[in-house]
């Protein structure tokens, strides 16, 4: 094993949006710190591809097997690279409501409260949407929480097919929004991710210093078990150790629970700070499906995500509990969710002909039905001779069954409006839903809590357990959102490095 000599005062383990927004606070501030990542710049041919090209290469696959809960082995859709998962999370940035900070009545139980109100984390949101320069129009969704100040900056204009869609939408009583997008100014890589708005800041610090290819394995604590004295990873095939003042991990909900479940020694012999025995457990991913309307004209199939729609977000005209949470795909050929995930929809894309495949995206508008899960404590990550195994049944399932056919059913009516030319009718909308493998929005395994008995890290976003340890990922969520996690691990990042500097 090499031992390095310089000691840090922060180890970060993971470049996605935790990990780096928490990186690169921290070395503004003056702080020594060393960012882990896994991976190492994913090449500019690999990122925002729009054409056939998408579907027929595996390029968001780490080329590792985790087994399922059938026991059958398969490959995760994750980037493990630069910027983690936000180099493919199509770049919304959504704030949570004020009741998703719970409880929060679901038809089948409660979601757990955060022990924290939206309150709390609104002057973060506000400093992760200066951060990440998100894009966004304050007023015209019904369901949107408060805020101090609206967006700084407005929403760029849409593709004219989604433009006439959205007015038809307006014609059926919706409430379509511009959904709030990470944007950069380079127009060759226009989408905002980790790597740009937080690795690259992070590297302007003087005291940083960035390791790739560093795939970390355990970590190893005093002869007491209260503090981390030690990260091992690996790098090119050697064993390395880094000593730090302070780690922190931003692995994701699924590695990060890993890492602290291989880190087993005689003061915890059920892994690192895993007293509670909640490490690994009640992992939650929103329910996902995707669903295809045929366009009257042809459209260049390449435009980003660009519409929400949240009039069911809490219910309908028969029922209260929440349902979810509806926005558009970006074009079939620049939707690296559709092109990877939806089993049936997939497979058939990658069995056309390329110009089919153009034709197919051309004449497509692509919605995603998002429903939020309820945390399960027998859904869970364990290692079985050091292989990763995820067994998981999702729930909430009436409730994200309803928004799907309340959205066909609402796109039947667009379709059926003479003043609507910009799509057709048909008898069937086909759709899928996200497999096992898309573990991309993945929360809740080392959920944050005030009572050590039933959580692994506190309200700050430290253990319980092992004094210099953090997590600020998705892992540390007692609940599941119905919209997309990439904002409030942002600001959670923000408060957790807040609370760190503080702390040390």
């Amino acid at each position: 094993m090499i031992i390095d000599d310089t000691h840090y005062d922060v180890i970060v383990v993971g470049s996605g949006a935790g990990g780096s927004t928490l990186a690169s606070d921290l070395a503004a501030k003056g702080r020594s710190v060393l960012l882990l990542e896994r991976g190492a710049a994913l090449p500019r041919e690999d990122q925002n591809v729009a054409d056939v090209d998408l579907f027929r290469k595996d390029r968001y696959h780490p080329g590792e097997q985790w087994f399922g809960t059938d026991g059958d082995p398969f490959s995760p859709q994750a980037v493990y690279a630069l910027g983690g998962n936000t180099k493919i999370w199509g770049a919304v940035l959504e704030r949570m409501r004020e009741q998703e900070f719970g409880p929060l009545c679901y038809q089948e139980a409660t979601a757990p409260s955060w022990g924290l109100p939206y309150n709390h984390f609104a002057p973060w949101y506000d400093r992760a949407e200066a951060l990440y320069r998100v894009h966004g129009r304050q007023g015209v969704d019904p369901t949107e929480p408060s805020r101090f100040a609206a967006y700084a900056r407005s929403p760029r204009p849409l593709d004219p097919l989604l433009e006439e869609l959205r007015e038809g939408l307006r014609r059926q009583s919706c409430h379509p929004y511009d959904l709030p997008l990470s944007w950069s100014e380079d127009p060759a890589d226009p989408s905002g991710d980790a790597e740009l708005f937080g690795v690259t800041p992070a590297l302007a610090g003087a005291r940083t210093c960035l390791r790739t290819n560093a795939r970390v394995n355990r970590l190893h604590v005093n002869p007491g078990g209260t503090e981390v004295r030690g990260v091992e990873a690996e790098i090119d095939g050697q064993n390395w150790l880094f000593r730090g003042d302070q780690v922190v991990l931003a692995a994701g909900a699924v590695n990060t629970a890993v890492i602290l479940l291989r880190s087993v020694s005689d003061p915890h012999p059920a892994g690192l700070a895993n007293g509670s025995g909640q490490v690994g457990r009640n992992l939650m991913r929103p329910q996902l499906t995707a669903i295809l309307q045929l366009a009257a004209r042809a459209n260049s199939g390449a435009y980003p995500r660009s519409l929400g729609v949240n009039d069911y977000y809490w219910g309908d005209k028969n029922v209260s509990f929440p349902l979810g949470h509806i926005e558009s795909g970006g074009g079939v050929l620049q939707d690296a969710l559709f092109a990877e995930s939806p089993p049936v929809l997939s497979l058939v894309t990658r069995l056309l002909p390329n110009a089919a495949l153009r034709q197919l995206a051309a004449r497509s508008v692509c919605w995603w039905a998002m429903s939020a899960v309820l945390p399960d404590p027998d859904n869970a990550i364990t290692l079985r001779r050091d292989r990763i195994r995820i067994h998981y049944l999702p729930n909430n399932l009436e409730a994200h069954d309803r928004l799907v056919y309340r959205w066909i059913d609402t796109l039947r009516r667009t379709e059926k409006d003479p003043l609507t030319q910009v799509v057709r009718p048909s008898l069937v909308h086909p759709r899928g839903e996200a497999p096992l493998a898309v573990m991309g929005y993945a929360c809740g395994t080392c959920r944050m809590g005030s009572d050590p008995a039933s959580s692994v890290v506190d309200l700050a976003g430290r253990s319980h357990e092992v004094a210099n340890l953090w997590i600020a990922d998705a892992s540390v969520f007692p609940s599941c959102p119905s919209v997309s996690p990439g904002l409030t691990v942002i600001a959670n990042a923000l408060r957790v490095a807040d609370a760190l500097m503080h702390a040390s």
